[in-house]
């Protein structure tokens, strides 16, 4: 990738890009989006950090294998990236957009967000109705 190429997508990111949040997904609009479409979680931790804590419904590539693996990627549903705290998820959003995966988003929270969204309440509200 070149620094003209990144110059070129960095300019595109206005007050309308971030005002809009058109970078983020909510952990209740993700899951809305994996129930109704097949949204894809893209998390991006490491193996170690994966074997403490698994995601089984994530797509797992870690952050350092995200240059080897990308075509992995669905091009054809959202995908929403996801590390614990955000920082990497960040990075793997703007990656994947500067790849040409436009239906990337960053998946807005790490492991609190995510644990909200999958107590037996909410999974219950989702399945049923």
């Amino acid at each position: 990738m070149s620094v003209e190429a990144f110059d070129a997508w960095l300019s595109g990111l206005d007050l309308s890009f971030w005002g809009a949040a058109r970078h983020k997904v909510t952990a209740e609009q993700f899951f809305a989006r994996r129930q109704s479409e097949g949204a894809v979680l893209l998390d991006v931790r490491s193996a170690e950090e994966a074997g403490q804590l698994a995601v089984p419904f994530a797509l797992h590539i870690p952050m350092n294998e995200l240059p080897e693996r990308w075509r992995e990627i669905p091009t054809d549903r959202l995908v929403a990236t996801w590390c614990s705290a955000g920082t990497r998820a960040a990075i793997a959003y703007a990656y994947l957009q500067l790849r040409g995966l436009d239906n990337v988003r960053i998946f807005a929270g790490g492991y609190h967000e995510l644990a909200d969204e999958l107590k037996t309440g909410k999974v219950y509200k989702r399945l049923s109705g």
